[in-house]
């Protein structure tokens, strides 16, 4: 059984940029495709990016292409998420998913493992 934990949320201005982490334990880290969602009050949790097991594959939610970056490091069974120029509708829950097979999916349908969130809000 895959536990995530993230960390790297926090309060920041809008313009400004964050770097959350996840870290991964209990499984084999390179398994799993790893993504990134996000869920904003009154709205349905929705995924930021997404990231191959070994390949460097990737994938965006528009809003997020040209300013997030995913990324992993499967020795420290790690992965990031930088986040720069933030908006004010950035503002939410924050979560790591695991998803145990080799394709990319966007659907949170999907995720297998999920880590207990971490609140990013960007003040305006």
């Amino acid at each position: 059984q895959v536990q995530l934990v993230e960390s790297g949320g926090g309060l920041v201005q809008a313009g400004g940029s964050l770097r959350l982490s996840c870290s991964a334990s209990g499984g084999t880290f390179s398994a799993y495709v790893m993504g990134w969602f996000r869920q904003a009050p009154g709205k349905e949790r929705e995924i930021v990016a997404a990231i191959g097991r070994r390949d460097g594959r990737t994938y965006y939610e528009a809003s997020a292409k040209g300013r997030f970056t995913i990324s992993r490091d499967n020795a420290k069974n790690t992965v990031y998420l930088q986040m720069k120029s933030l908006k004010p509708e950035d503002t939410a829950v924050y979560y790591c998913a695991a998803r145990f097979g080799s394709f990319l999916k966007n659907s949170e349908n999907e995720y297998d493992h999920w880590g207990q969130g971490t609140q990013v809000t960007v003040s305006s």
